[in-house]
């Protein structure tokens, strides 16, 4: 079992905003200087990064350390691999693309009654009542695990009301990119129907109790917007991101103040 505090999930669950970035560096300096920023959590993508379990661990492990809640979003909406990425240290499993509520109770089953599988498992999913001694283990076992489901696509919206009704879910993350271009709008954070799919997707799930988040790389007033219409969960930038953000910049003030071309440098459009 972690011994991390349930902190992070006792603030969602009372409604307080949390704060954390995305990171990929599995350098030891890092965690201290994260929590020189007051984050609560940080967001380890083994989706889209080149990241094997071990080095997940390790930062898990340091995160932990520090007193930052590891929040993993694992590769596929897969219950193994939910437990897997419990086992290094996360306390809180992301499934990218879910769209169906057998999904999100595979997932429920993973973070919350861990470490029952199989035909027991589906039994107690199912409502069969649970013996107090075994319920008293499972609860301490999982105690602090946080469920978030990534919606980000037209089908979870459509079946949102379903999706957020699953018992044991506690958050929503809401994935930007691919959700922009599964309405058509690649990449337009700013189209109407972008901004009424998110808006639909945090009233939806405020309603619900739920706590709701979006992670995005761009300047920080666009999670200050999110933030007033609801969204607890901010997840700002990521390393790689901030890092080449900042050298763009800084390069480009020391190149135009002694007179040097800046014609070479580029913005990269970096995807989480």
């Amino acid at each position: 079992m972690n011994n991390i505090p349930a902190g992070m999930l006792q603030k969602l669950k009372s409604g307080k905003n949390v704060y954390g970035t995305a990171f990929t560096s599995i350098a030891p300096s890092w965690p201290a200087m994260l929590k020189h920023a007051g984050l609560d959590f940080v967001f380890i993508d083994t989706e889209h990064i080149s990241m094997n379990r071990a080095d997940m661990a390790r930062l898990c492990q340091l995160f932990q350390a520090y007193g930052i809640t590891p929040v993993v979003r694992i590769p596929s909406p897969d219950p193994y691999l939910a437990c897997q990425a419990i086992d290094a240290g996360a306390k809180g499993v992301v499934a990218p693309y879910l769209e169906s509520t057998s999904q999100i109770r595979d997932l429920v089953g993973a973070a919350k009654f861990k470490p029952l599988k199989g035909e027991v498992l589906k039994r107690y999913l199912d409502g069969e009542p649970m013996p107090a001694d075994l319920k008293n283990y499972i609860d301490k076992f999982n105690e602090g695990n946080i469920c978030i489901a990534n919606i980000e696509s037209v089908p979870a919206m459509n079946n949102l009301e379903s999706l957020l009704s699953v018992q044991g879910l506690d958050a929503v993350f809401i994935g930007p990119h691919d959700l922009s271009v599964n309405l058509g709008v690649p990449e337009q954070y700013d189209h109407p129907e972008f901004v009424k799919a998110v808006k639909k997707i945090i009233q939806t799930t405020r309603n619900k109790g739920l706590a709701v988040g979006i992670h995005f790389s761009l300047e920080p007033e666009r999670q200050v917007y999110w933030v007033k219409e609801g969204a607890n969960i901010i997840i700002h930038s990521f390393d790689i991101a901030l890092f080449s953000q900042k050298l763009n910049q800084d390069i480009k003030i020391i190149k135009q103040s002694v007179g040097d071309d800046v014609a070479g440098q580029e913005e990269i459009n970096l995807i989480v």
